[in-house]
């Protein structure tokens, strides 16, 4: 009797670690990373530079109307 008690104990110990670990792989929250967007001066001043090279050109380039020496 007392052989079969430990033989059903150290079977009941064995069993219960053999099972103890989880074969399923962990949960684990994502690190949620906020990146700020960059602000760039250049594009602060480059179109109205743009913008005013655009009109430059259109108010200095003169009329087409030609002329004829008569």
């Amino acid at each position: 009797m007392k052989f079969l008690t430990a033989a059903l104990l150290s079977t009941s110990l064995i069993a219960s670690s053999a099972f103890a670990g989880n074969l399923t792989a962990p949960i684990m929250e994502e690190e949620i990373i906020i990146e700020e967007a960059s602000t760039s001066s250049a594009s602060g001043w480059l179109i109205p530079v743009f913008a005013l090279l655009l009109f430059a050109a259109a108010v200095s380039g003169g009329d087409n109307v030609r002329v004829e020496p008569n």
